[in-house]
């Protein structure tokens, strides 16, 4: 019997069916908690007075060459991801300036000629506003207008009347979608936004259309119980290919199902049971543990049904989906399942040069290495010996994923080492990203010396900033037992929690109709758009 199998079965006769909060109840912060806060504020001010100077108005900050670039369409992505996390900083002229550009932009026009995509848009814009509506306690109902204008276009993603899958591209020039196969993170990430907006406009058809779409991919044909495939056609409803991942192109599908339960507490527990399908599929199928220092992962699971033992940033977020997952439905096991995840993407950090963590990482298990791509070369052998996973990508572009999931097992556990995980992060971030005027990406996190990347993504003011800051403060500020967070920490204020979450803590019936994908090309998995400009 493996370690890890008597550790799973250990884990699992200790769980206990009762329903508790997913923060630890007398969580206390350490008394240097102030100083930390402080430093990552001050990253925010120094990195938005950039932003002001050099970009205002724009989508990103590049930060190198203290310039500009719009890739999310050129109605200002930063200050829409900024705006939450300058309210819970108490940054108010700032929040207010926020407002007003977003009142004077026309979000019925796209000020580039590009398309705009349903998913980016959504967790960005229009959960940016609702978010921001929300915190300042619906001062600004001008927030909630322009999400609707964006929404109102947007809706343009279904075609047909009795089109379960949005499209994931509309051209707003003439209003009709880029025909195009989707994924299921684009088509099933909407909920949480669309519902709200239903709720503050009165107008229930966005959140029916969000939920349309989550229920048809709930109950189609699956290549692993409860996993759809990672694409997915929205003319015939039919999945693309068989890749089944928490990473991207998956990820926030996953995400938002047990998300989605808790912040409406639905009766229909159909959300909820699907979520913990796919975990219970995940331990039986996709759970690895590295053969060097024991490291969990989730596997990915390819077309040709091989188990693929690779890892990415993006992935990086199931740990502390699990955790919450977990406490929601009462699984201790799958809580613990989380936090063992999430201690292995901290040491994606913390075997590096800068102490960041790359974009891909691959393993060894006891079924072997295989990752589709070449075998490892002898120097990430080396690598992979001395710290259990080796580096397939090696640049970092300010994703949050790993500090999110840290961020849930401070607040959930208390454990002093995610608060100081925390701190290594900021002091890592301050002296390997710096530039002459903000912070940016590096193209290599295993050298103190890397070439920076001429970007500052918007996410870096939404999810990195503000997941950090909330690590060291007061744990009854933005509580997870009293708020839920969309895919790019925009936070949505939750009615008091119920007993439970789903039909039983165990996984339920899922569709007995044969799989039977297409082929077809799938959209690139959350490009970073600005580095494609400069290729």
């Amino acid at each position: 019997m493996t370690s890890f199998r008597r550790w799973f079965l250990a884990v699992l006769a200790a769980s206990v069916v009762k329903a508790e909060p997913v923060q630890k109840s007398d969580l206390q912060l350490p008394p240097s908690a102030s100083i930390h806060q402080a430093t990552v504020k001050e990253l925010f001010v120094t990195s938005y007075e950039a932003y002001q100077e050099y970009a205002w108005g724009h989508d990103d900050l590049l930060p190198v060459s203290e310039s500009y670039f719009d890739g999310r369409n050129g109605w200002g992505a930063s200050i829409a991801d900024a705006m939450g996390t300058m309210w819970i900083m108490g940054l108010t002229d700032w929040f207010e300036q926020a407002v007003n550009h977003t009142a004077n932009t026309d979000f019925a026009i796209s000020h580039t000629n590009d398309l705009v995509s349903l998913f980016e848009t959504t967790i960005r814009y229009v959960g940016g506003f609702i978010s921001a509506y929300e915190l300042s306690g619906g001062q600004y109902p001008v927030l909630v207008e322009k999400a609707q204008d964006l929404a109102d276009q947007m809706a343009n993603a279904w075609v047909r009347e009795n089109q379960s899958i949005p499209y994931g591209f509309i051209n707003f020039a003439n209003l009709l979608p880029n025909i195009a196969t989707t994924n299921i993170a684009e088509a099933g990430s909407l909920t949480l936004e669309w519902n709200r907006l239903s709720l503050y406009t009165g107008n229930s058809t966005y959140q029916t259309l969000a939920e349309k779409s989550v229920q048809y991919m709930i109950n189609m044909p699956t290549p692993l119980p409860g996993m759809p495939a990672q694409g997915i056609d929205p003319l015939t409803g039919k999945p693309v290919g068989g890749y089944v991942t928490w990473g991207g192109g998956s990820d926030s599908y996953f995400e938002y199902l047990i998300k989605y339960a808790r912040l409406t507490n639905t009766d229909d527990n159909s959300y909820a049971d699907a979520w913990l399908t796919a975990a219970d599929t995940s331990v039986k199928t996709l759970l690895r543990s590295s053969t060097v220092d024991d490291w969990l992962y989730l596997a990915d699971y390819d077309d040709h049904k091989v188990i693929r033992h690779v890892g990415s940033h993006l992935a990086c977020f199931y740990g502390g989906n699990w955790i919450l997952g977990g406490k929601l439905t009462n699984n201790e096991t799958l809580v613990s399942i989380g936090l063992r995840l999430t201690d292995a993407c901290w040491n994606t950090y913390a075997s590096t040069a800068t102490g960041i963590g790359p974009e891909g990482f691959a393993y060894i298990s006891s079924d072997g290495n295989f990752t589709g791509d070449a075998a490892p070369t002898q120097e990430q052998l080396d690598f992979y010996y001395a710290h259990g996973f080796y580096i397939t990508a090696s640049d970092y572009i300010l994703r949050p994923e790993v500090l999110e999931s840290n961020f849930y097992a401070w607040r959930a556990t208390g454990d002093p080492k995610y608060f100081n995980n925390a701190i290594s992060a900021t002091v890592s971030f301050k002296k390997y990203l710096s530039t002459t005027v903000a912070y940016t990406g590096i193209y290599d996190v295993d050298n103190v010396i890397s070439e920076k990347i001429d970007d500052m993504e918007s996410f870096w003011f939404a999810e990195v900033l503000k997941y950090l800051y909330l690590t060291f403060d007061d744990p009854n500020h933005i509580s997870l037992d009293e708020y839920v967070f969309n895919t790019e920490c925009h936070v949505f204020k939750a009615p008091p929690a119920k007993s439970h979450y789903g039909s039983g803590s165990e996984p339920q019936p899922v569709s007995s109709q044969p799989f039977s994908p297409i082929s077809a090309p799938l959209p690139a998995v959350s490009p970073i758009l600005a580095l494609l400009r400069s290729l």
